[in-house]
C-alpha cells in the first residue's frame, strides 16, 4: 500500500471537491438565516416573529429520520449523486420564489416556502455528507471537513453580503433570483463527480438501513455513554448558536444601513472565522482533539461577551468589526474542532445515517432555542392559541448575551466525560474501507 505524500494529502482533487460542496451546502441555510431575516424585518415583521421562524428549520434537527431513504435507494448516478442533483434543482427553482411574496402580506405562505426550502437543504446535506465521508481517505478526513465548513462559511458572503448590497439597488425578486444561481456550481460538480465504489453498496433493505447506524452506535458506545455523547453535541455550540441567532436584526437595531451589515459586519466575521477554522486544524494536530475542544471551546465562549459589550457601546463601525472578528474567529477553531469530534464518532459503513443523527443533533438548539430568542429579547405574551399562559418580561440586547454565554457552559462541563483533557486522540470507529 502506498502512502500518500504530505502534499498529496493537502491539495489534491477530494479537498477541493469538498470546497464545492461546502458552498452549495451553506448558502441555502444563510438564505434563510441572514437574507429572510433582513427583508422581513425590512417589511415590518416584529423580532418575535422573526425568531418563531427558525421553527421552519425543523428538517435539519429531522432529517436522520429519512436518510436511510438516502442510504438506501439511488439512480443510475450513484445514491449520493441522485439526492444532489435532484435536491439542488429544487432549490435553484424554490429560492426566486420569495422575492415574489410580501413579508406584510405573505407571511404565512412565506413560512411554508422557507420550509420547503429548509427541507430540500437539509436532505442535500445528508447527501452531501454521506458522499464526503466516503471519497475522502481516513488521513484526509480532518482536512476535507475544515475545508467543507470553511466553504459552507464563505457561502453566507451571499445571501449575507452580496444579497443585501443588492437589495440597496435591485428589486427583491432580482435578489432572490440572483442568490439561487449560486446553487449552479454545486450543481454542475454533481453532474461531473463519480462516486467511489463504496456508495454503490447499498444496505439490504430498508429496515437495515434504519436500523443498523442506530444499533451499532449504541453498542460501539454503550447506552450511558451513547446519551452523553449525544447530549454533548446538542450542548458545545448552543451558546454561540443563540448569540448569532438575530445578528442581523440587532445590527439593524443599531442603527447599521444593509450595506454596512454586508460590507463590514459579513467580512469583519467571515474571514476571521476562516482563518480560525484552519488554524483549528493544523493545532489539533499538536493539541490533540481532546485538548482543542477543551481550549477552543472556552474561547469560543468568551467571544460572546463582545456582542453584550457592543449592545451598549452602540453604532460603532471599529467595535462591529472588532467584536464579530474575535467572535468569529473563536467559532472557528471550536467548530473546527466539533467537526473533527463528528468525523470521529461516525462510522462510515453507515454513513449517511449517523452523521444525519450527529449534524441533526447540532442543528437543534438552532431551530429551537433560536425560535425562542425575540421573545427572550423583546418580551411578549406566551399564548396557547386563545389561551394566555404568562407574560415574559424581554432581557434588552446586553443581558440576552449574557444569557448566550452561560448556555455555553453546559456543552464545556461535558467534556469531562466526553473528551477528558489528559485523554487521547478521539479515535475513529472503524478504518474506511474505501478509497477515493
Amino acid at each position: 500500500m502506498t502512502i500518500p505524500s504530505r502534499r498529496d494529502s493537502l491539495l489534491n482533487r477530494r479537498i477541493l471537491i469538498c470546497v464545492l460542496t461546502g458552498f452549495s451546502s451553506g448558502l441555502p441555510l444563510f438564505v434563510l438565516i441572514s437574507l429572510l431575516s433582513a427583508w422581513l424585518r425590512e417589511g415590518g415583521v416584529d423580532l418575535k416573529a422573526i425568531g418563531l421562524l427558525a421553527l421552519i428549520q425543523f428538517p435539519y434537527i429531522w432529517k436522520f429520520l429519512w436518510a436511510p431513504l438516502c442510504d438506501r435507494y439511488g439512480s443510475r448516478l450513484g445514491r449520493r449523486r441522485t439526492w444532489m442533483l435532484a435536491t439542488q434543482l429544487a432549490l435553484l427553482l424554490a429560492v426566486p420564489l420569495f422575492g415574489w411574496l410580501s413579508p406584510r402580506f405573505d407571511l404565512g405562505a412565506i413560512t411554508v416556502l422557507a420550509g420547503i426550502v429548509a427541507f430540500f437543504s437539509a436532505t442535500q446535506d445528508i447527501a452531501i455528507d454521506a458522499f464526503r465521508r466516503e471519497i475522502l481517505r481516513d488521513e484526509e478526513q480532518g482536512l476535507g471537513n475544515v475545508v467543507h465548513v470553511n466553504a459552507y462559511k464563505v457561502a453566507g458572503l451571499v445571501p449575507g453580503s452580496l444579497s443585501l448590497i443588492l437589495a440597496d439597488h435591485l428589486s427583491w425578486p432580482a435578489v432572490y433570483s440572483i442568490t439561487a444561481l449560486f446553487m449552479v456550481p454545486g450543481l454542475l460538480l454533481t453532474l461531473w463527480v463519480r462516486e467511489p465504489e463504496c456508495s454503490r453498496r447499498a444496505p439490504a433493505s430498508l429496515r437495515a438501513a434504519v436500523l443498523e447506524p442506530f444499533r451499532e452506535f449504541v453498542q460501539r458506545k454503550g447506552w450511558r455513554d451513547a446519551l452523553i455523547t449525544l447530549a454533548f453535541i446538542f450542548f458545545y455550540k448552543l451558546g454561540d448558536s443563540m448569540a448569532t441567532a438575530l445578528a442581523t436584526p440587532f445590527y439593524l437595531d443599531l442603527g447599521f444601513s444593509k450595506t454596512e451589515i454586508g460590507l463590514v459586519a459579513k467580512h469583519a466575521g467571515l474571514w476571521p472565522n476562516v482563518i480560525g477554522g484552519l488554524l483549528g486544524g493544523i493545532w489539533m494536530v499538536y493539541l490533540g482533539t481532546h485538548r482543542a475542544l477543551w481550549l477552543f471551546g472556552a474561547l469560543q465562549a468568551l467571544v460572546i461577551l463582545g456582542f453584550a459589550w457592543l449592545a451598549s457601546a452602540g453604532h460603532s463601525l471599529v467595535g462591529l468589526a472588532s467584536v464579530i472578528g474575535a467572535e468569529a474567529f473563536g467559532v472557528g477553531l471550536g467548530t473546527a474542532a466539533f467537526v473533527a469530534y463528528i468525523a470521529a464518532a461516525t462510522n462510515p459503513a453507515y454513513t449517511a445515517t449517523q452523521f444525519a443523527l450527529f449534524t441533526s443533533l447540532a442543528a437543534t438548539p438552532r431551530t429551537l432555542a433560536n425560535a425562542c430568542t425575540g421573545f427572550l429579547v423583546e418580551g411578549g405574551d406566551v399564548r396557547l392559541g386563545d389561551l394566555h399562559l404568562f407574560h415574559l418580561p424581554g432581557l434588552g440586547w446586553e443581558r440576552f448575551f449574557w444569557l448566550c454565554f452561560f448556555a455555553a457552559l453546559p456543552g464545556l462541563l461535558l467534556l469531562i466525560k466526553v473528551a477528558p483533557w489528559r485523554g487521547d486522540r478521539l479515535a475513529a470507529p472503524a478504518k474506511s474501507r474505501q478509497t477515493a
